[in-house]
């Protein structure tokens, strides 16, 4: 009996995790960044939620980046109205910048900044799942 209560408070501590990083999950595509975009797959991972780049495409279609894979969206923690705070990682030059997501419905704006916030590059994505 013990076992089985132990697994019910695990799934439901699964399940709030999932239920926390809420309108995030999913799959999304970014908007072109020198030259190539990709479909990113927004999951939890813990309290928190990772984006973790799934397909890659540029001008002739689809391809096999080495980039795939790769987690490029870091620790986003939700803080509630769609918004978010983590890391994002910029594959073309290889950085990680401190990010903000703001999900509503089928748009996730998400800016990576340094020197505090002060310098930002922005994208917006679309939700495809």
């Amino acid at each position: 009996m013990k076992k089985l209560f132990a697994a019910a408070l695990v799934g439901l501590g699964l399940t709030s995790a999932a239920y926390a990083a809420g309108p995030a999950i999913g799959v999304w595509q970014t908007q072109v960044d020198d030259g190539a975009y990709a479909h990113v797959k927004m999951a939890p991972c813990g309290d928190a939620v990772c984006g973790t780049i799934a397909r890659t495409f540029n001008d002739g279609g689809e391809y096999k980046s080495p980039n795939i894979g790769k987690t490029l969206v870091i620790d986003m923690k939700p803080e509630g109205g769609g918004k978010y705070a983590g890391k994002v990682w910029r594959p073309s030059n290889g950085k990680i910048y401190i990010g903000k997501m703001d999900v509503s419905g089928n748009s996730l704006k998400l800016s990576g900044c340094v020197a505090g916030g002060l310098i930002c590059s922005k994208q917006t994505w679309a939700r495809i799942k």
